[in-house]
């Protein structure tokens, strides 16, 4: 993956040569796990399941019909042909089997599926409940690279110019090509007061970034409202406990200005707890609409999440704008797909985050653990927001460029819109979107 961030930066270099006015792309981002340097993820994303599987998973699989003998032929030469570079440096049985289970949950793929090994899952348990210290971003990976997925306002990370799509290369001159989330979580915090060094790669520059950022104590927002002439704008940050009291208050606040339109700003939300999308979604749906559906993997039922209460407001697609781009995620896609879906809400940015996943924390027989994906979340027509994200109704790009200069056309556009203006997406995504959902269902 590197290679084609060296490839990348490669063409950049020729491009600026050739054009020296300088060229800026569009932000990007991928998969992500609530994270934002707390605890890797919100305590109702991950199951934690302290039942030991080992007796019923041998009971469930056949050994007999899996094959083994090219892993005990590799084992074998690695055996009797490897040399290691020190007599100090050998491994044990216990670390080559460790080796090859994390090469077993490897090979599925999936960022959010971890293996621990006894030391790794230590510092998980103790990365969920610990306090520590942060620089204040939502990271992830995309295409096996750590990236920036947002930094939140006014955070360490946020005031030294780290943006949304940043590719982080090194931490601390330490090399990320390979490295796990957690791995990167675990190496970007550290105690309040001491410094982190990030090399990023930003699509939009010629050369690597280099920054210093002084770890602190996180405060993370939640919640802020304005209003502009006849638009009530509520900026929601996370999903966090205190997001549903929060947004029930800003409401209230909408309904008490006399302002007819409302933006609802979920740009840079990493999500958080389910429970708190569901409630909020009440504030605007009628009690008992489907907000999100949970399918398994394992035959299960489909676990289905409705509405409930009695909505606050009466809006709809007109007079109802949430503004998107690649650092919602998870709750907040949520949230904003069920209101799309239903026509209550008009959809404005650019593609969601894609993290629309469910893990279970699986201790295993000897102090290590599993975390494993075993849910996916559907919007209410059906869609799958893992991978693909959402597509906005309007698509509207804010390039680093807009960033850097505090321009907002997506805001911009969404106030035009609500004052009546037709209002045209940059790109066509239709196509896009038909190849999302043709892979989605495996046509």
């Amino acid at each position: 993956m590197f290679s084609k961030i060296k490839k990348t930066l490669f063409l950049l270099i020729v491009f600026a040569a050739v054009f020296s006015s300088g060229w800026y792309g569009g932000v990007q981002s991928g998969e992500s796990i609530f994270s934002f340097m707390r605890p890797s993820e919100a305590s109702e994303s991950v199951n934690y399941n302290k039942q030991s599987y080992t007796e019923k998973t041998q009971d469930d699989i056949n050994f007999d019909n899996i094959d083994l003998s090219e892993f005990w032929e590799v084992w074998s030469l690695l055996d009797k042909k490897f040399i290691f570079a020190s007599s100090t440096s050998e491994l044990t049985t216990k670390d080559k089997i460790r080796g090859a289970i994390k090469g077993l949950v490897k090979s599925y793929n999936d960022p959010y599926t971890v293996y621990f090994k006894p030391e790794e899952f230590k510092d998980f348990s103790s990365d969920i409940s610990g306090n520590f210290g942060g620089v204040g971003m939502e990271v992830g990976i995309r295409e096996g690279l750590i990236t920036v997925i947002s930094p939140l306002p006014n955070t360490p990370a946020d005031k030294a110019g780290v943006l949304p799509g940043d590719f982080i290369v090194k931490i601390d001159d330490k090399s990320t090509e390979d490295m796990m989330l957690h791995e990167a979580v675990r190496l970007i915090r550290g105690e309040v007061g001491t410094k982190v060094k990030l090399q990023l790669f930003r699509q939009s520059e010629s050369k690597f970034i280099e920054v210093t950022i002084v770890r602190d104590n996180i405060d993370i927002p939640t919640v802020k409202t304005e209003k502009i002439d006849d638009v009530f704008v509520i900026s929601l940050y996370s999903f966090n406990a205190i997001a549903n009291a929060k947004m029930y208050s800003a409401l209230n606040d909408y309904i008490k200005s006399g302002a007819s339109k409302l933006i609802l700003d979920l740009r840079g939300n990493p999500g958080g707890y389910l429970s708190g999308a569901v409630k909020v979604a009440g504030y605007f749906l009628p009690p008992g609409k489907v907000v999100v559906k949970e399918t398994f993997g394992d035959g299960r039922k489909n676990k289905v999440f409705r509405s409930t209460g009695m909505p606050l407001v009466n809006l709809k697609k007109d007079n109802f704008v949430i503004l998107v781009n690649g650092g919602s995620a998870s709750a907040s896609e949520i949230l904003a797909g069920a209101l799309r879906d239903y026509d209550y809400a008009t959809l404005i940015g650019e593609r969601t985050y894609g993290k629309g996943s469910v893990q279970e924390l699986i201790p295993l027989s000897e102090d290590s653990a599993l975390k494993v994906t075993i849910a996916r979340w559907l919007i209410p027509n059906g869609d799958s927001i893992s991978g693909q994200g959402l597509i906005p109704n309007i698509v509207i790009s804010r390039s680093v460029e807009d960033i850097l200069s505090d321009k907002d056309p997506q805001m911009d556009a969404a106030m035009r819109f609500l004052h009546g203006e037709k209002v045209e997406s940059e790109k066509d995504e239709t196509e896009l979107s038909k190849k999302i959902k043709a892979s989605s269902t495996g046509d």
